[in-house]
Parts: C-alpha cells; structure tokens; sequence
C-alpha cells in the first residue's frame, strides 16, 4: 500500500512541478529574451520482487530550455549588421540633406555669386551692381563656413557616441562576466542549468552585438568567453577586459578607440568592429571625412582660381587688383609621440593636381617619404624640401626645417581645414578688378593691314606690367620692342610683353607701330571681369577635367549613392533580421496555447494521481476495518 501511495505522490509532486514552469513560460510570454523551459519526465527506479520489477513512479529530471545555439549565433550576427547600417543611414541621409538643401548647400550659393560677377561685367562702373556682388561673395563665404560648421558639429556627435558605445561596451562585458561567475556557481552547486541566468547572458551578448561585432566560445565550466574585433579578448570567465578612447596622436580631438590589454593599450582593429561603434567609425572615416576633405579641396580651388585671375585685373582706382579671397594653407599637424624638432610648411601650387587628401610625412632618420594617410600608399616627392627647393607632390610644396629625429611625422591636411577658413578680403566695391590691366592700340599712322588683338595677362605679378612698351616693325618679318632686339615676327603667333599677351595679324610695313599701354581710366572695360565668369566653369581640378561646381556636384552625387546604397543594405538587414527573429521566437518563444494546453494535461494528470492516492486510502481504511473484528 505504500509503494501505490509513493508512486501516486511522485506522480502529484512532479505533475506539480510541470505545472510550475508551464505557468513560469505563460508569466513571461511577452519578457525579452525569455527562452521557453520544458520539465523532463524520467521514470524512478522499480522495485524487484516475486512477481517482478514494479516501477516506483516519476519524477523531473531537469527543467530545459528550449534554444537553438545556431540561431542565437545568426540573430548576433544579424543585430549587428543592422545596428551598424542603421547607424550609417541615420548619419548618412543628415549629410546628404545638408549637401543637397538650396538652402544649406553650397550650389545655389556659387550660382547667385557668379550671376552677381556676370551683372558686374555687364555693367562695370556700376557701384551698386558691384556692392551687390560683395554681398553675393561674403554669402558663398558663409555657406562654406555653415557647412563646415556642421560637419564639425557632426563629428563632435560622432565622438560623444563612440564615447557612449565603448562605455556601453564596458559595461556589458563587465555584467556578462558577473553572470558567468553565478552561472558557474549554480552549475557547481546543484549540477542542474540555471536557465533564467542564461537567458540573461544571451540577451546581454546580443546588447553586446548592437554595439560591436561578437564571437562566443562556450567553456567547460558554463562561462561564456567574449571576442571583439579581430580576436581581442573582451570577457573570459569571470574577467572582463575594457576599452578606451583618447585623441588621437595627431589631433586630440578625434578620438580613437583602444583595448586595455594586459600589455597596455593598443589601437583597436575597427575594420572589424561592426555594430554601432563599427557604424560611427566608418561614417567618419569613409564618408564624412571625405566630405570635408571635396569641401575644402572645393573652397581652396574656388578661391585660389578667382584670385589668380581676379590679380590678373585693374580695379577702378587704376590699381592691380589682389587676392579677392582668403584661404588658409594646407595644416600641418606634428605627432603627440614626436622626439625632435622638426617643422614642416606647405602650400598648394597646382590646383590641377590637388587632392584634398591627408598625407603622412615620415622621417626616417636620413630623408623624409610621404604616404597617404588612409591607405599608406607611398607618394612620390621631388625636390630637396628647402626654401629654394622644396617637397613637389601632388600639387603641394612642401618645406621641412628644424631637427626631426629618427620615426617622427607629421599630417599634412590639404582640404580638410579649408573650408572653415576661407573669408573676403575685399570691402571697397571700387577695388573689385574688372577691368583688364592693359591694353593696345595701332598707329594711326600705320601703312600695312596688320591689328592688334586685346590684351591677356600672363603674368600679373611682373614689375612691368603697367610700363608702355612700343613695338615696331623694323622689317616686314622683324620688330623691335621699346628700339630693343630685332624679333622674328609671324602673322597671329602669341607675343609676350611684361607679362602681358597679344597677337599682331596681317601684314605690316616697316614703321608700323602698336602700342601696350596701362588701362587707366577703363571703368567700362569688362576684360577681366569676363574672365572671373569663366572661373565658374573652366576645368580646374583632376588635371584641369573638373571645374569648381563640377566638383561640389560630384561630391554631391557621391554622398547621395553612398545613402542610397546604405539604405538598401538596411532594408535587406532588415529582413534579415526579421527572419531570423522569427525563426529563433518560432523555436524558442512561448506560444500561450500550447502551453495552455500543457496546463491543462498536467492538471488532469494531477488529478489522476490524487486520484489513486484517494484508492489507495480508501484500499488502507477497508484493510484496517478488516482486522478489527
């Protein structure tokens, strides 16, 4: 009567049990990261006699959790594939609508100051069509500095968000280490698996996967070990390793992550970073510096161009004009792990080859090498980087002074910086120069059909520029210039003159004169100022192939794909991810009829065990009724 009314109890007790985890799996239905647990009947072990063996009941052998290891390994994967285009688009689409805005960007600024150049040369002498022009250019000015300023403003939120991933990062590496240390206790101590502890790491590896890229190993013990990036070791037992950030060795204000090690700090390998800190990373890297540096290559070629030519004119005053626009030269940044002394200044000189990349010089101890500073490719320098013969590379001069020692470099940025520097030089409409610096006239004296066509200035910082020269024809093939030299004369050749350029077409006779004179008094003279229209448009960057607009449109365009490509891999991630979210809810999720239907066979299973107890009491009372008489 005993074993009947063990066996009826275990049945009672464990029946019990299976009620308790299915009402646990139907409290925590909706709970994140809630993995569904199922009891395992085992039979107890029977009891031998005459008859045979009878068995002696049931009883749980283990509550298990229901999970897929493969799919809690393709959901990490997937969370953070989508955190980090999220993170892309997110910062991508703001930059594509501030390049692309009339009203942010810098299209619509350029177009209104070259109409504004385009009135004035209409129009010359007109004071207010030229004050006009001055506030046109002081609006493009502002436009590059607005732009630059937000960017700026960009990367500062870039670098408070790295900040907060790797304090993030931090932080759930040092709770999956905590957990582990429970998981290995409660391991220890009951042998059984402590499945709430282990839902709670598994949801702390994938917040761990939307920050950065994870890979797992399981130990013997239960702990999970936690790799980051290219194999560092970020949690391992119960220890878990930090990141860092801290400026960067050439600018303190760009942050750059570190893993703290046991040897020390080192850089951490962010090609394989992933997640948001992954995102951030590679936004900054691949498409918002790239964007500052077209910007600045943009400003440094809008401004140089319009003041070459703009030097080139004569102002109303009768003065050569200057330079219209500032810009700051290319900046050089020495390494904060430099030992010597070494100094570097460089300039633009050919706007045709300028990149507007960032370039590491390198001193090894006997000559300096340049390199880009993205990829490390080498760049080819000529030159011996004195005064008189300095660094020529890629449309740069460069001129290294002081004491460099052995391992020391510096960050040449060439357009990076530009943009934020750029300004009006100009305040007096009556000094804009738009008139050509010279002119010529014919004899009228002369005999032969020869002309003289209008002047070009070649060169306007000649000393002679502005001096009247007489050139003469001493011969029907010669001419003399100011009764100097006997000069090979040809029918429509350019002629040179202090640094101004003409040609003489037709047929000369002997005593013919032409006259290169200063163009005094010429305020309806539009010469240069035809020419500052041109600037808008003439190919001046990539080996004189792009032009000033052409530039910004292209850089434009580029932002705009770039966006356009990150948005398609978000939607597809996106997918992605939701497939495999469904799946693993499929496998692991609680489904509330199932387990109600679960309630109610354990329920009814139950009470079939109380049932027989209520036999086997009534069987115990009949026995005992029996031996009192």
């Amino acid at each position: 009567m005993s074993d009947l009314l063990g066996t009826s109890l275990s049945g009672m007790q464990a029946f019990q049990r299976a009620m308790e985890v299915t009402a646990n799996n139907i409290s925590n239905a909706n709970t994140p990261g809630y993995s569904r647990q199922i009891s395992e009947f085992t039979a107890r072990p029977g009891v031998g006699g005459s008859g045979g063996y009878v068995g002696s009941g049931t009883q749980i052998s283990s509550v298990k959790r229901i999970y897929d290891v493969m799919l809690g390994e393709q959901l990490r994967t997937a969370t953070t594939g989508f955190s980090r285009f999220s993170t892309l688009n997110t910062l991508s689409s703001r930059l594509d609508s501030l390049l692309a805005d009339p009203n942010t960007g810098l299209s619509s600024g350029l177009q209104s100051f070259f109409s504004s150049v385009q009135d004035v040369a209409n129009d010359p002498g007109s004071i207010p069509a030229r004050q006009a022009l001055l506030g046109e250019a002081n609006g493009v000015v502002q436009r590059f500095l607005s732009l630059d300023q937000r960017f700026a403003e960009t990367e500062s939120e870039v670098n408070q968000r790295i900040s907060r991933s790797v304090e993030d990062i931090n932080f759930l590496a040092g709770a999956i280490a905590n957990i582990n240390d429970k998981i290995a206790l409660a391991g220890g101590r009951g042998g059984q698996q402590p499945n709430d502890l282990l839902d709670q790491r598994d949801m702390l590896v994938r917040q761990l996967a939307e920050q950065v890229s994870v890979t797992t190993t399981k130990q013997d013990d239960g702990t999970l070990s936690v790799f980051i990036g290219s194999g560092q070791t970020l949690v391992i037992g119960t220890d878990a390793r930090e990141l860092a950030v801290q400026g960067s060795r050439f600018d303190p204000t760009r942050l750059e992550v570190v893993y703290k090690g046991i040897a020390g700090s080192t850089p951490l390998d962010t090609s394989l970073a992933g997640g948001t800190l992954g995102g951030l990373l590679e936004f900054r890297s691949q498409t918002l510096d790239q964007t500052r540096q077209s910007l600045g290559q943009t400003a440094v070629a809008f401004a140089q161009s319009f003041n070459e030519q703009h030097a080139s004119g004569m102002d109303l005053r009768g003065a050569l004009g200057g330079d219209f626009f500032s810009i700051a030269p290319p900046s050089v940044l020495a390494s904060g792990l430099n030992t010597g002394s070494g100094t570097a200044i460089a300039a633009v000189t050919d706007l045709s080859a300028l990149t507007g990349e960032d370039y590491i010089l390198d001193f090894d101890g006997a000559s300096y090498r340049l390199a880009r500073a993205g990829t490390g490719e080498a760049v080819p320098m000529t030159g011996s980087g004195t005064a008189a013969d300095p660094f020529l590379a890629e449309g740069l001069s460069i001129e290294v002074g002081g004491a460099p020692a052995a391992g020391d470099q510096m960050m040449i940025r060439t357009g990076r910086d530009a943009a934020a520097s750029i300004g009006v030089l100009i305040s007096d409409p009556q000094a804009i120069a738009m008139a050509a610096p010279t002119r010529t006239r014919s004899s009228v004296n002369n005999l032969g059909d020869a002309t003289i066509s209008a002047t070009t200035t070649v060169d306007s910082g000649d000393p002679a520029l502005l001096t009247t020269s007489v050139i003469e024809f001493t011969g029907p093939s010669t001419y003399s210039i100011d009764g100097a030299g006997a000069f090979a004369y040809t029918n429509g050749a350019p002629i040179t003159v202090n640094g101004a350029e003409f040609t003489i077409s037709g047929v000369p006779q002997v005593g013919d004169q032409f006259t290169l004179e200063p163009n005094f008094g010429a305020s309806g003279d539009n010469g240069n100022g035809l020419l500052l229209g041109d600037v808008q448009s003439v190919g001046i960057l990539d080996g004189g192939s792009i032009s000033i607009t052409g530039n910004y449109g292209q850089l434009v365009a580029d932002v705009g794909g770039t966006t356009r490509q990150v948005r398609a891999n978000l939607d597809a991630q996106n997918v992605v991810l939701t497939n495999v979210e469904d799946a693993q809810l499929s496998r692991s999720g609680v489904n509330i009829d199932e387990e109600a239907a679960n309630l109610i066979r354990f329920q009814q299973a139950y009470q079939a065990s109380a049932q027989v107890i209520s036999v086997a009491s009534t069987l115990f009372d009949t026995l005992l009724n029996a031996t009192r008489r």
